[in-house]
């Protein structure tokens, strides 16, 4: 039974796809028909339909094209050439289905760069006679080279990752390979061919061969910017935290004002919750809770306007709240289960019940500085133990609740008295209450322990937050 029954090849523009599909046409039983998915034509610039599909019904169902690739190709095995901007709507299943071949295809991106600069500046896209070779540079534009960089990247990420989840390998192919016979008759019999070539295609001819200093105009610009890349990301804070989802059924909606608050745990909920509350001189059991993402987009539905908003902390006072209220605390709500392992495997210096009178101000900093080099390892997947929401880095909370909807406005806790009653007023409150700070159930103040090391030890295991959000030193 074969193995595939279509191929796609992932390529992006001046990667050298039209010669790979040259020699994939040349092979008994492969056909590949362009660029099937373009959004600007179907399959060639002069193409009026493929296998009978035409651009206006591809358009109108893209999986009619793609089922008619794979079960009417004459002769064999059909495939096309899909590049980032292509088709959305087919992107899934083409990577997600193993019956379909997938090939990638890469060049250097400053050759690919440079190549698609030159053709735009000609107006030729193919050679196939020497003779009618039109000649320019290229100017290097820094910021447009990036952003270049940027989609490559980001499409050859998906393309990976979504292999890797599915079990799935690709036949990887770079520019150079192209004129390797051998490469050439290895992609062919993965795709099923059983016959073999002696010889390339030789119809298409590189456009530019030269050295790329003779074919960039601003060549010592386009150097000095390369210079400044970080081409191996050196500069990156590493994540390693678990991806999180939005949390729907934590959201907190007013009774009647159009606000919606979408928490960060360890953060100011109970004090947020109640500001929401006095909004409508309501009680805080009588705020909107228990959302599922169906019921949250029928509240948005039902209030045109409304707004969104969620408040971060700075990470060394999250951090202390967390470690109060959820390994410190054996009270209800607290993580006893978690307080036990961290005692018993991590030996964190807490006692074995609630905290007692000799409980004193060095035992907290003792065990306050222990929980901050017990997270740091947490977050860098060093321990058995889950990443909870209580401590897990703000960023990582924010990204997973863009999976459903992004907060219109992000606060900072030492700006709520400012932001939240503005917000209140944009949505048609007319005298909004001034937020109330609420106690917290620390037995030591943050400011009764704080020092250099702990503010150490805060950056450390928590540099993502400081870094995409600029705090500052607490206090």
């Amino acid at each position: 039974m074969p193995q595939f029954d279509c191929f796609v090849i992932f390529a992006e523009m001046r990667t050298g796809s039209n010669f790979l599909e040259a020699n994939i046409n040349g092979f008994d039983g492969l056909s590949c028909f362009g660029e099937a998915f373009n959004p600007h034509f179907i399959g060639y610039p002069q193409s009026e339909d493929i296998l009978g599909v035409t651009q206006a019904e591809r358009d109108l169902d893209p999986t009619r094209l793609l089922q008619q690739i794979r079960l009417a190709t004459p002769g064999g095995l059909g495939g096309f050439r899909y590049f980032h901007n292509h088709d959305p709507r087919v992107l899934d299943t083409l990577l997600t289905d193993p019956k379909i071949g997938k090939i990638v295809l890469t060049r250097n991106p400053v050759d690919s760069y440079v190549s698609w600069k030159i053709a735009r500046a000609t107006g030729q896209w193919k050679l196939t006679n020497v003779k009618r070779r039109k000649e320019a540079k290229a100017l290097f534009d820094a910021r447009e080279f990036e952003e270049h960089v940027a989609d490559l990247q980001a499409f050859q990420l998906r393309i990976m990752n979504t292999l890797q989840s599915t079990a799935q390998t690709a036949f990887y192919v770079d520019y150079d390979d192209l004129h390797d016979l051998g490469v050439m008759n290895g992609l062919a019999r993965w795709l099923g061919a059983t016959h073999q070539k002696d010889g390339l295609n030789t119809a298409l001819k590189r456009q530019n061969p030269e050295p790329i200093a003779d074919k960039v105009e601003n060549f010592d610009e386009m150097q000095r910017a390369l210079a400044r890349q970080d081409t191996f990301n050196l500069t990156r804070t590493p994540n390693f935290e678990p991806r999180r989802g939005p949390v729907v059924p934590g959201y907190v909606a007013a009774r009647d004002t159009p606000l919606l608050y979408m928490p960060i745990r360890s953060g100011p909920e109970s004090m947020v919750k109640q500001w929401l509350a006095d909004l409508d001189g309501a009680s805080p059991n009588q705020l909107i809770r228990d959302f599922t993402q169906g019921t949250l987009r029928a509240w948005k539905k039902e209030r045109p306007g409304h707004r969104s908003f969620t408040v971060i902390r700075h990470p060394l006072a999250r951090a202390h709240e967390a470690f109060c209220s959820k390994i410190l605390s054996t009270e209800k709500g607290s993580f006893k289960g978690i307080r036990q392992t961290l005692r018993r495997a991590h030996s964190l210096p807490i006692p074995e019940a609630a905290p007692g009178p000799d409980y004193d101000e060095t035992a907290h900093r003792e065990a306050f500085t222990a929980w901050l080099r017990w997270v740091k390892a947490n977050l860098s997947g060093q321990t058995a133990v889950r990443v909870d929401g209580h401590w897990a880095t703000q960023a990582q909370c924010l990204q997973g609740m863009g999976d459903f909807t992004l907060p219109d406005m992000i606060i900072r806790e030492s700006e709520v008295a400012t932001y939240m009653p503005a917000l209140a007023m944009q949505v048609g409150h007319p005298a909004p209450p001034d937020p109330a700070p609420h106690p917290t159930s620390a037995p030591f103040s943050l400011a009764q322990i704080y020092d250099d090391q702990i503010e150490h030890l805060a950056r450390e295991a928590y540099q993502r937050d400081y870094l995409m959000f600029g705090f500052e030193d607490w206090g």
